[in-house]
């Protein structure tokens, strides 16, 4: 079986990020429709629930997708940050998308599926990831904020496998925080979407929005280690699938930077949902304009050079980065080695026995 490979993180060569970065282009986008939601997630990055003032009306949204077709996109993420399937114009929306001949995948709570919307996304090619972060409906309804929750999206999820989800055309994954609450049955919820064809999208959560009013949802470093070599263990086992456990994403690394920017529904540009520093707006400037001339756009595209402390000498940073948004939220640096990274402390310690070897007379017993 395949990892993740194209599904989710990986979907474009280093050859096609390198031409991407040199042409100062785009890959992927990141939109958001509105910040209106059903929900109220306590870890929710966005702290949606009411439409921000001012949101993109629909002729703003179909023009910068013209903007980022014409920057290269292939591929647009329908984000969370508010509930897709609330918003009225969703389907237009995934129409124009399509009729662009762009690759879809839309992120949703799921409590508002129904066999006909799962229907037109089949029939559109949509891949759906499901916010699902426990198959125990008490810690389900606490982390979404809302009673029956767990209930509604079993029933969307239903919908989803009723009308065909997963299938070679149509990703059907979960998207899953890692917090104190769930951790313990993690294991086993990676083994239940792996055994029914679902993509595990398990994520470490940054401070920002709601979850800075929660510090019980926090999991400290080296129980994430733990579980992240767990999980690589599970899959090399039961699944043939080898991956090295690094963070921030299971089975997966991102290079979202270097390709990719997040367009809020108010038209702000930032680099990612955990960099939400705004780098420009769609109803000032243009998205290439923005792209070439934003400095925090430009330092992440080079990040591999940009890049500092222990990220910057660690092995991996060829292909890992480490996670932007955790250095942010917590350091306030973008580019500040990751400080949830495990991964450090072996450099750390590298670092310390290089430095012993080399001093004078090191290495000999006192007499």
């Amino acid at each position: 079986m395949t990892c993740r490979g194209d599904q989710l993180g990986m979907e474009f060569s280093p050859e096609e990020i390198r031409a991407c970065r040199e042409r100062d282009g785009l890959l992927s986008i990141e939109l958001e429709l509105s910040r209106l939601c059903n929900l109220r997630c306590i870890y929710c990055y966005a702290s949606s629930g009411e439409p921000l003032e001012n949101e993109m009306s629909l002729a703003e949204i179909f023009r910068v997708i013209n903007q980022a077709v014409a920057l290269g996109v292939r591929k647009v993420i329908v984000l969370g940050g508010g509930e897709p399937l609330v918003y009225p114009h969703l389907f237009e929306v995934l129409d124009y998308l399509r009729g662009k001949n762009l690759r879809i995948d839309l992120f949703t709570n799921g409590i508002s599926m129904t066999r006909e919307k799962a229907r037109k996304l089949r029939q559109l090619e949509i891949g759906v990831i499901l916010k699902m972060n426990s198959r125990m409906p008490e810690i389900q309804d606490y982390l979404a904020g809302k009673d029956g929750a767990y209930k509604a999206i079993m029933k969307g999820l239903d919908a989803l496998q009723e009308e065909g989800y997963p299938n070679e055309s149509c990703l059907l994954g979960i998207e899953t925080i890692i917090c104190r609450q769930n951790y313990e049955e993690l294991p086993d919820l990676w083994r239940w979407a792996r055994r029914r064809g679902i993509v595990p999208y398990f994520e470490i959560m940054t401070s920002q929005g709601r979850a800075t009013q929660h510090d019980d949802l926090s999991v400290d470093q080296e129980k994430i280690r733990v579980l992240f070599e767990e999980l690589a263990r599970i899959d090399r086992d039961e699944f043939e699938c080898s991956w090295q456990p690094h963070p921030p994403l299971v089975a997966s690394h991102c290079a979202r930077h270097e390709y990719s920017c997040t367009i809020t529904s108010n038209g702000d540009i930032h680099p990612c949902p955990g960099v939400d520093v705004v780098a420009g707006s769609i109803r000032r400037n243009s998205l290439a304009e923005i792209i070439r001339s934003s400095k925090v756009v430009q330092e992440l595209r080079d990040i591999r050079n940009t890049i500092k402390g222990q990220c910057g000498l660690c092995e991996l940073h060829l292909q890992c980065y480490g996670c932007r948004g955790h250095a942010y939220q917590v350091a306030g640096d973008y580019l500040a080695e990751d400080p949830i990274c495990w991964l450090k402390n072996n450099q750390e310690e590298s670092s310390l026995e290089q430095t012993v070897a080399c001093r004078p007379g090191a290495g000999k017993h006192e007499p």
